[in-house]
């Protein structure tokens, strides 16, 4: 089965600061299409999320496939507050990584 990363379908893949318990995600894509594929393939799901960041499904604030904008947008629980002892990310901009590599089959 033919593959392609995640990154080499979307525009964008990010990660943010949503508060100070939460980090968001973004996967944008420019073309239709290429959503769509991601989308139907089952690849990127809540349960694709608790794999590859190694937690359970209840850390999971909000999952959405936005339709009108092309994207892929989910929220997950901050292990600790932002900028509390301990925590590495003050602004979440350091977790979308393991996404990047995700194999989405394109046939």
């Amino acid at each position: 089965m033919k593959t392609k990363k995640l990154a080499e379908l979307a525009k964008t893949i990010r990660s943010k600061n949503a508060g100070t318990d939460k980090i968001t995600f973004d996967i944008i894509f420019r073309e239709k299409e290429n959503y769509e594929l991601v989308k139907k393939s089952g690849t990127l799901t809540k349960e694709t999320v608790c794999k590859i960041y190694g937690i359970s499904e209840d850390r999971i604030s909000d999952f959405v496939e936005f339709d009108p904008a092309y994207a892929i947008k989910f929220t997950i629980y901050r292990d600790r507050p932002s900028g509390s002892p301990g925590e590495g990310d003050i602004f979440g901009c350091q977790q979308y990584p393991p996404l990047l590599d995700l194999e989405v089959p394109v046939e």
